[in-house]
């Protein structure tokens, strides 16, 4: 049978399909948190008086999630709960935390929620029922806009996300308990955005693709903003959901030491440059991702794009073998899909990324592609993509100079 394929992009592909989180996972996700919201809006909600804004955050919203190893393991569904009419000058983040956590346990025990809400340093944790698999975090936050805004300002920095800021509880704080303006800060929703922006072009032409295609089969008659975005996967979500897989395995006895999720989508997104292959996205990330890690003369930065003081590197400051674990797993995962891509067979990439990306996701990758031939497996494909010849690529071993990462002033 002849195969006219890119062939490690089919099975980059294959790869992405076998992470996917499944349709009804998303919508799952999104009743669970439109119901919290419902509930903190009742009438004798105390705190339906703030007006409680609940949303998803993390790789849910971002289109990164990835499935769990084993059905045994649970999907991390990341949320907030922003009280959008208090202020820091009202309430301390101990009250704050204490009041939305009244709300959450009579939630947890109106829905007859069997497991115990959980306390974690900067959210609540519900634990949905077994069959579920997932559990919620639950970060408490009130509106941080206006003294961002003026922060920025005054520094001459980029304010373009300043309208989204918000500030967090955390019970490590030294001010926990006290009344001060100094709260942890955050913008989920300015960083989703400008995610969205590092990929907006090619999401757009994908969007539009997946809803004409629908259409034609007769499955959708809705307008664009209809199909929900969850459905369309850009090349660099799914490079991020391959090299989430790969550094959960690489560190998968040293949990402690494995670099976050939030730094590889922060790298990986400034290294993208509408590659319209997955394969594409995926070898501009490692050849260049740690281009934009920068360095002070003192600290390690990987900046919040959204916020140029909150640096997602600080614990490579206080840890330095964290960034050693970093430069490792980059190496290796240099290592392992420049195999991949110079293989001949789908056989031969699933060998290569076998140690990192799991047997049995590549077995599932490769069957998703062959059927379980043994004949196709041992197939030579064309490495052909939609734009010509793909080389395999090579990364250079010569020493980074950090630079400020783009996409903030």
């Amino acid at each position: 049978m002849n195969m006219h394929v890119n062939s490690i992009e089919t099975f980059l592909e294959a790869l992405r399909q076998e992470l996917e989180v499944p349709d009804h996972r998303y919508e799952q996700a999104e009743r669970s948190y439109t119901s919290l919201a419902n509930w903190l809006h009742r009438d004798d909600s105390s705190v339906r008086q703030y007006d409680p804004q609940v949303y998803c955050q993390g790789s849910f919203r971002l289109g990164t999630a990835i499935r769990p190893h084993t059905d045994a393991e649970e999907y991390d569904v990341d949320s907030v709960v922003e009280l959008r009419l208090l202020t820091k000058r009202e309430k301390t983040q101990y009250q704050l935390k204490l009041m939305l956590g009244a709300e959450i346990r009579a939630y947890h025990d109106a829905m007859g929620m069997l497991k115990p809400v959980r306390e974690g340093n900067r959210c609540w944790i519900l634990d949905y029922a077994d069959g579920a698999q997932f559990h919620m975090d639950i970060v408490p936050a009130v509106p941080n806009h206006n003294q961002q805004y003026m922060l920025l300002s005054s520094l001459s920095l980029d304010t373009r996300w300043a309208s989204t800021a918000i500030s967090i509880t955390d019970r490590r704080e030294q001010n926990y308990k006290i009344l001060s303006d100094a709260w942890p800060r955050s913008n989920p929703k300015g960083f989703a955005s400008w995610f969205v922006s590092r990929q907006a072009i090619v999401f757009e032409r994908r969007h539009r693709a997946a809803l004409d295609a629908m259409r034609r089969h007769g499955l959708i008659t809705a307008s664009v903003e209809r199909l929900p975005t969850f459905k369309v996967k850009t090349p660099l979500q799914s490079a991020i959901m391959i090299l989430k897989r790969h550094r959960d395995n690489m560190f998968a006895r040293e949990l402690e030491m494995r670099p976050i999720s939030v730094i590889i989508t922060t790298l990986a997104a400034h290294a993208y440059n509408n590659q319209d292959t997955i394969a594409g996205a995926l070898f501009a990330i490692l050849n260049d991702m740690d281009k934009f890690i920068g360095h002070d003369g003192v600290n390690w930065i990987v900046a919040n794009p959204t916020d140029p003081f909150e640096n997602f590197a600080d614990k490579w400051n206080r840890q330095p073998q964290k960034k050693v674990a970093f430069d490792n797993w980059l190496r290796q995962a240099r290592i392992d899909f420049s195999a991949a891509a110079q293989a001949g067979t789908f056989k031969d990439m699933a060998d290569a990324l076998n140690p990192r990306m799991g047997y049995a996701l590549s077995m599932r990758a490769m069957d998703r592609l062959t059927g379980g031939s043994r004949l196709l497996r041992s197939s030579t494909g064309v490495s052909v993509g939609a734009g010509g010849s793909l080389a395999a690529p090579s990364f250079s071993h010569a020493e980074r100079r950090p630079s400020e990462p783009r996409g903030y002033a």
